[in-house]
Formats: structure tokens, C-alpha cells, sequence
């Protein structure tokens, strides 16, 4: 491995975990952050931005986006309402619920953002660790517990991200006031006996899924753990994944997204240290000089699965059982009603690129905020943009549906499935890394493809569309059956062939296509399924079957 390292890895390195120049650039009056004390920011659980529909020449018009950090994107019906507060006392007045089953908050100003995360903190809510170079929010599948397993799992998915936090005290140190430890000219703490003064060569994502679930996208993370259960629904162990990412980079064929292998099987009482002797692994191998190939996933491909077990059991000192059979995955989204083990409901609700926002056509935001506030439920992000209200009791049902409907709020019933199945990730005017449009555009593209969809007969057809507006994958378009990749100014890669359920990769069709003629584009792909498909057969797995030459062939 090359000793030479990244800029980054220079300011991390020298960040004293995580201060750096962070902590005397909140103290001026500039509205931004140096380039140097943005990188450690971002371990904070922020990104600096600028929008970009203000941008006048050189001058930016700054300000920040904050991210949550909450396993298996569970919150309280106080926390909800406290983010919602905040987004309208500091933000841009919407909340974003994410891929990664956590919310955005958009718009805050330099001099606000300590004010912000101090609220957020007494809504016992942290940012720490969802974003930077270390584990991000763990994910877990969503719904409240309908047979006895889930609640188990997301306890588990809770205690995993508590027990791979940064050790450092310098968030609390910067946001909260909190009084220094240590002492010194530099601080002489614990360290980071899990991540080192470097932290990882790269983002770090985990996520913790059911037999035959894969609604958090199992094949996706660099860790993916599938719990298994005894006969009386109780966790004995599970199957581990390694080396998956979305990730790539249009002209640089060393980057690719890829889907996790299978590593093995482990009891229960023994993940943790299999969890932490992986990230191990990925911290004193990764790459570090090139960030571009940083992520696991490529330290797992280049190295072949067999060598990281092999690695992973001389650090353990024992064998990981074979990896087990387990049911095949598939997608559910949890939309409408749906019965709770203890004879309560939750409501699925369906939001459009995760926005939740007032417009014209609905209240989303006021609508959200008023039934919460007074029906109390628990509320959970879902890793596909939704939401869920669990523990409403029978009694409340009629009400609450009453109260989001005279808002507008609809869940699901009233919308396709191809809007259901859609996903774009936020792009501009937010997104250093966007190239193109993401979600601005998508809701646009969206009911042009349902024109076309509904034309061809297959409104009842599950076919999943996803948008990003750079290679990066934030709304995972490489797994989709078609996905929408930006690639340069207003034109498109077209993926196709990919299995929405998360268990295979699409395949590149066609590149640079202008954003007016994606729907055209795509539309003589949707007329050869609709004729020659087996019965059952989704679009996926219909040209996953014949073949890109023979999709190519159909747009000559």
C-alpha cells in the first residue's frame, strides 16, 4: 500500500480528532468555512453549500445542510416535531427524509449553525457520525414489530451505531459547550481505538436487514448484516455482506458501483467484534492517497473475497460459519395500514423525492406536523424517501386519516407505482457534486413516463426509476430497473436491467441524453417488454435476459 496520502488525509490526520481549524473559523464573521475546516465539518454531521441559482460570478451565497443521526430512522413524536421547528426557526422551511433513513435540514447560515445542533441536541438528537469518514447511520428495517423480530433488530442496529461513534469530545466541545477533558497543546485523549487518529480512507455504511427484506438495500453497504432467528423469533446470529457501493465516476473505469459478497455467517454474541475487526481491516488497508478509490468495496474486489475472510479470521482468531440460506429478497415499501404485533397500526406514507414541504397541491409539512402533534405517534424515516406513524391505536385510525387527508395527504392509494418506486436524490441548487438536475426535474419526468407507461399497459407493473444528478449514486440508480445518472450539463447515462428488490446491478445503455428526451429514449425499451415479456417478468429481468446488444439494437 502506497505511503503517500490525499490532502485529506493530512487535515484529518492533523485535525486533532476532529477540532483542527474548525473551532477558531466558527469564532469569525466570514459566512463561510475554509476548505480545510469543511472537511472536518462534515464529521459533524454537515456539509457547506451554496446555492447555486445565486451565485453571482465568484460571490456564493452560503450556508449549511445538517443531517441526523438516527438508527433505523426511529424518532419520537417530539423529536419529529422539534426538527420541524427547527427547519422553519433556522432552515429553508422542508425536510428531507434520506436514502440512508435518517433527514436533511437545508439552508442554515454559518452564525446559526451552532444554535441549531444545540437544539437538536435537546431533542436528544445528534449529527455526530452521520456523515465524514467513519460509520454512518446504521440502517435497519423500518417497521415497528409486526411478528417479534423487527424491534429486535432495530435495538441491535441502535446499539451498533452507539458502539461505533467517534471517541472524540470535540463535537460537544464546538456545539454544546461542553467543558475540555484534557489539556495540552495538543489534547491527549483516549484517541480513537477504533478509527485511529486518521479515521477511514472513506465513508463507512452499515445496514441490518430481515430474511427475505431488503428494504434497506442489503447489497449496497460495505457492511451488510442479515439477522437470523432461533424458533422462538429470538436473534442467534447473522450472515454477513462486505464491499458494497453505489459510487462511481463516469470517465474512470478503476471506480464502479458494486454489490456485496457474501463473507459468512457469526452468533450473535460475536458480531461486534466481527463488525470492528472489518472496519479494522478497511482502516489499515484502504486506500488513502486516491479517494476516488477509497470506499471497501474496492479493497474487497481488488483482494477477492477469500483473502478479506482470511484477513478477517487471523484478526478474530476463529472461523465464520458458511454463510446461510435464507429466503429471496424483495422490496416493500410498508405503504397504507398495516397491523402491529401488539394489535396497533402504522400508516405508510409516500413521499415524493422525500420533500416534505407545503405546495399547491398538498400540505405535507403542516399536514405531517398537526397529526403528530395530535396523535402522538412514533415516527420512522424509511431508506425509500417514506414515512411511517406506528402505534396508532384502532380507535385513532379514522381520525388520523381524517386529519392528513383535509391537508391533502394521500398514502400511496392514490399514486402509481411508478411514482411510488421513484427516488431522486436533492442535486441543485443545494449539491457541490451535482452536474445536472435531480429532483427539481424528476416529478416532471415522472408523470411523462406515466403517460407512456399507461398507454403500454403496464400501469400494474412494479418498475422502479431513479434520478441522481452526478455518478455518486445517492438514490442507489444502479440497482434500479432504469436509472437516470447525470453526466454532464443537462444530459444523462440511461442505466437498465437492474433489480429494484437490490440484489443486481443495471447495466450502462446509453450515455450524454439530453434531459427532454429520457422519456423517448426509454419509451421503444418499454414497448418490446410490454410485447415479449414472459408472464411475471419485470422490466429488469426482461433485458436482463436479452441482453444490452439487443437493447441497443432497439435504439437504432
Amino acid at each position: 500500500m502506497s505511503t503517500k496520502k490525499s490532502k485529506v488525509e493530512v487535515i484529518k490526520e492533523n485535525s486533532n480528532y476532529l477540532r483542527g481549524p474548525l473551532a477558531d473559523e466558527m469564532k469569525n464573521d466570514e459566512p463561510f468555512i475554509s476548505k480545510e475546516a469543511y472537511q472536518i465539518l462534515k464529521f459533524h454531521g454537515s456539509y457547506q453549500q451554496d446555492d447555486r441559482d445565486l451565485r453571482k460570478g465568484r460571490d456564493r451565497h452560503y450556508m449549511f445542510m445538517i443531517r441526523g443521526r438516527i438508527p433505523a430512522g426511529k424518532i419520537t413524536a417530539e423529536q419529529y416535531l422539534a426538527i420541524d421547528d427547527i427547519a422553519d426557526r433556522y432552515g429553508d422551511h422542508t425536510i428531507r427524509a434520506t436514502t440512508r433513513q435518517t433527514f436533511q435540514l437545508y439552508g442554515i447560515i454559518k452564525k446559526e449553525l451552532k444554535s441549531t445542533l444545540s437544539d437538536l441536541h435537546q431533542s436528544m438528537i445528534s449529527t455526530i457520525g452521520a456523515c465524514g469518514d467513519i460509520v454512518r447511520n446504521v440502517m435497519a428495517t423500518p417497521v415497528p414489530d409486526v411478528d417479534g423480530r423487527q424491534e429486535q433488530v432495530q435495538f441491535f442496529a441502535n446499539q451498533l451505531s452507539d458502539e461505533l461513534l467517534p471517541a472524540t469530545n470535540a463535537y460537544h466541545e464546538l456545539w454544546l459547550d461542553g467543558e475540555k477533558i484534557y489539556s495540552g497543546e495538543e489534547e491527549v485523549e483516549v484517541g480513537e481505538p477504533l478509527y485511529g487518529k486518521s479515521y477511514l480512507p472513506r465513508k463507512f455504511k452499515i445496514g441490518v436487514a430481515l430474511p427475505g427484506d431488503n428494504s434497506i438495500d442489503l447489497y449496497t453497504q460495505d457492511i451488510g448484516l442479515v439477522a437470523m432467528f432461533d424458533e422462538d423469533h429470538k436473534i442467534k446470529g447473522f450472515n454477513v455482506v462486505v464491499g458494497g457501493g453505489m459510487g462511481m465516476h463516469h470517465r474512470k473505469a478503476s471506480t464502479f458501483p458494486r454489490l456485496g459478497d457474501h463473507l459468512g455467517y457469526i452468533t450473535s454474541d460475536k458480531v461486534l467484534e466481527v463488525v470492528k475487526a472489518i472496519i479494522a481491516i478497511q482502516r489499515d488497508n484502504g486506500e488513502r492517497k486516491n479517494r476516488k478509490v477509497a470506499r471497501m468495496k474496492y479493497l474487497v474486489d481488488k483482494w477477492g473475497i477469500d483473502k478479506f475472510k482470511k484477513e478477517l479470521e487471523s484478526r478474530i482468531g476463529y472461523q465464520l460459519e458458511p454463510f446461510k440460506d435464507i429466503p429471496k429478497f424483495e422490496l416493500d415499501l410498508y405503504l397504507g395500514w398495516n397491523k402491529q404485533s401488539d394489535g396497533k397500526w402504522f400508516l405508510g406514507l409516500s413521499i415524493e423525492n422525500g420533500r416534505i414541504k407545503d405546495d399547491e397541491n398538498r400540505q405535507l409539512k403542516t399536514g405531517l406536523r398537526e397529526t403528530i402533534k395530535k396523535f402522538k405517534p412514533e415516527v420512522r424515516f424509511t431508506p425509500n424517501h417514506n414515512l411511517l406513524l406506528t402505534n396508532i391505536s384502532e380507535e385513532e385510525k379514522t381520525g388520523v386519516e381524517e386529519q392528513l387527508k383535509s391537508y391533502g395527504i394521500v398514502w400511496g392509494e392514490e399514486y402509481s407505482n411508478l411514482l411510488k418506486l421513484s427516488m431522486a436524490c436533492p442535486a441543485m441548487p443545494t449539491c457541490g457534486l451535482a452536474i445536472t438536475e435531480s429532483e427539481r426535474v424528476f416529478p416532471d419526468i415522472i408523470r411523462d413516463f406515466e403517460k407512456v407507461v399507461n398507454e403500454l399497459g403496464l400501469e400494474d407493473e412494479k418498475l422502479s426509476v431513479r434520478m441522481t444528478g452526478c455518478p455518486n449514486g445517492c438514490a442507489r440508480p444502479y440497482v434500479a430497473d432504469i436509472g437516470f445518472v447525470g453526466q454532464s450539463l443537462n444530459k444523462y447515462s440511461i442505466f437498465i436491467g437492474g433489480d429494484p428488490s437490490g440484489t443486481r446491478l443495471n447495466k450502462l445503455y446509453k450515455e450524454l441524453v439530453p434531459l427532454e428526451e429520457l422519456v423517448s429514449e426509454v419509451r421503444p425499451l418499454l414497448e418490446r417488454y410490454s410485447v415479449n415479456r414472459k408472464n411475471g417478468e419485470s422490466f429488469g429481468d426482461f433485458w436482463e435476459r436479452k441482453g444490452i446488444d439487443q437493447a441497443l439494437e432497439v435504439a437504432v
